[in-house]
């Protein structure tokens, strides 16, 4: 039986698996463990390098502590240390369960070094709804006929919807069901770019084409920021082009359409748009409670229908917000033993959303509607009547009212001194917009994910 350190610590990472890269988690939290908590509300983190322990303290202390202290608010402080011998591996995941009677144990993730797929993203474990039935149908498809059909296959939704467990549960379908006989590699466009950089310096460009070339199905997510990456675009380019002329399968994830990705070169927008383009958006109630449903199962924990009903119908932004909610629900009936009343819940619920959104200001929304439209600030807030800024200004006008609540004549100040009807017009328009198309409100949902991740 889990210790209430370990139940802890695995509650605490579980929340930070939500809010930092799955490299970094993997990288700095494999092999760390919760070791002690103090009378004085201080804990004691072991990790197992000296540079482990240096990089988290650094980098990742004030999130640690908020996390902490939202699941415990007797803990004010925290101290690292390092593991002389790494213990036990604590980023566990439950078994897929078949049987409800199968065996208790854990299993290890290990991403495949080869692949790099993370195992814990399978189609059974990926609930399909109507929001995203039409990328599911399209995976599908492009399992039973590799690189002969809907290729290049092209994700795209809001952070936090399911792309990146699509576009994994794809690859690691196609390993199960053709073995060694079609060579798989997931990458993000992060790593794209660091590779291009790090063969570049080392005078070895005909490395990178014999790693990126010589495979069957190149899987890369968000793809959205190779866009400005010269360089990077160029080899993408041609990695793209050698690949599809000898029908081998390209699956490419993004926060935006092809349309909507104003940096990329014109090349490489045309290639993307010669496949299949397939959207991910909100989820529904009804697929809310199936994540829920399917995400107590894999923790082996239970919470009643009416929790289960109220948190799906609260938490409405995205699948990593509700496992971030449902996390919390239980680990406050798990581990600290509350009874769960509706009360409870509804508090736990808005604290932790509200601890999400405590840090957006006016300038955030600036910003992160500048930095979709590939604009400065400061470009939106002169008095300009270009337009390719009305409708970016007039989103901006809308998100301060709708998440900020601000006053119509303070909306108008922020943006260029402008009047306050024009932001009453601005605010109502793009509500209609909204309500009129799924692609706008699709743009809107997107932009909110920048200004929550930037908060």
């Amino acid at each position: 039986m889990a210790t209430g350190l370990e139940k802890l610590w695995q509650s605490t990472l579980a929340e930070l698996e939500l809010q930092i890269s799955r490299p970094n988690f993997i990288t700095w939290f494999k092999n760390s463990q919760l070791l002690e908590k103090k009378t004085d509300g201080q804990v004691v983190i072991g990790l197992f390098s000296n540079f482990a322990k240096e990089w988290v303290e650094n980098k990742y202390h004030k999130l640690l502590l908020d996390i902490l202290f939202s699941l415990d608010n007797s803990i004010k402080k925290i101290e690292y240390t390092v593991i002389n011998r790494p213990g036990p591996v604590l980023i566990k995941q439950p078994k897929r369960i078949t049987d409800l009677s199968a065996d208790n144990g854990f299993e290890e993730f290990k991403i495949d070094p080869e692949s790099n797929l993370h195992p814990r993203y399978t189609f059974n474990s990926f609930v399909v709804g109507s929001s995203n039935e039409l990328a599911y149908a399209a995976s599908q498809a492009v399992i039973k006929v590799i690189g002969r059909k809907y290729n290049p296959l092209f994700v795209y939704g809001g952070t936090g919807l399911g792309k990146t467990h699509l576009i994994q549960a794809i690859g690691n379908e196609i390993k199960n069901v053709y073995k060694n006989k079609c060579k798989t590699k997931y990458v993000s466009s992060e790593k794209f770019v660091n590779d291009v950089v790090f063969f570049i310096r080392n005078k070895r460009m005909e490395d990178m084409k014999i790693k990126y070339r010589n495979i069957d199905v190149l899987i890369i997510d968000d793809i959205q920021f190779i866009g400005g990456k010269e360089r990077s675009e160029e080899e993408l380019f041609h990695t793209f082009n050698a690949l599809y002329e000898n029908n081998k399968q390209i699956i490419i994830s993004s926060d935006r359409a092809p349309s909507a990705l104003p940096v990329l070169e014109e090349r490489l927008r045309s290639r993307f748009e010669g496949g299949m383009i397939a959207d991910i958006t909100y989820p529904d109630y009804e697929m809310r409670l199936a994540i829920i449903k399917n995400k107590l199962q894999e923790r082996r924990s239970y919470l009643s229908d009416e929790v289960c009903s109220l948190v799906a119908t609260k938490v409405q932004r995205n699948i990593r917000e509700l496992e971030g909610v449902l996390n919390k629900v239980v680990f406050y009936q798990d581990v600290k033993g509350v009874d769960l009343t509706t009360k409870i819940v509804e508090e736990i619920i808005d604290n932790t959303l509200q601890e999400k959104s405590s840090n957006v200001s006016s300038g955030k929304i600036i910003k992160a509607v500048a930095d979709f439209y590939e604009m400065s600030p400061k470009e939106l807030t002169e008095r300009s009547r270009k337009k390719n800024i009305v409708e970016p200004r007039q989103i901006a006008m809308f998100l301060m009212r709708d998440i900020l609540d601000m006053s119509y004549p303070n909306i108008g100040e922020k943006l260029g001194k402008r009047d306050h009807t024009t932001a009453i017009y601005a605010y109502e328009k793009i509500s209609q917009e909204i309500t009129k198309k799924q692609s706008f409100n699709q743009k809107i949902t997107n932009i909110k994910d920048l200004i929550y991740k930037s908060g």
